[in-house]
């Protein structure tokens, strides 16, 4: 898998979110403990910063987004993401 082709990953969040807050870091931890080839840059996006995410997320956030789709909200589901990323890596191959 090259550079290109790494996942995007992201979290729609908002400031002053502590469940925002621990999705972060629980996503940071998750992937620093799995197989280097599954890595991605991980990006914040702030849900009151741009209106299309505002209108497609409101208050339901945070929300992890894998490649644009919703992998979970509220709270991190690490194993979901962890099959969703193998899974991927699969395809790419």
């Amino acid at each position: 898998m090259s550079a290109t082709d790494l996942p995007r990953i992201a979290v729609v969040s908002r400031r002053d979110c502590p469940l925002c807050e621990d999705m972060i870091l629980e996503l940071g931890i998750v992937l620093a403990g799995i197989d280097p080839a599954l890595a991605a840059a991980v990006e914040v996006l702030d849900v009151d910063a741009d209106a299309t995410l505002r209108r497609r997320h409101g208050l339901k956030v945070p929300v992890l987004l894998l490649d644009g789709e919703a992998v979970c909200h509220g709270h991190l589901d690490a194993e979901g993401l962890t099959r969703l990323l193998r899974r991927r890596q699969k395809i790419s191959r």
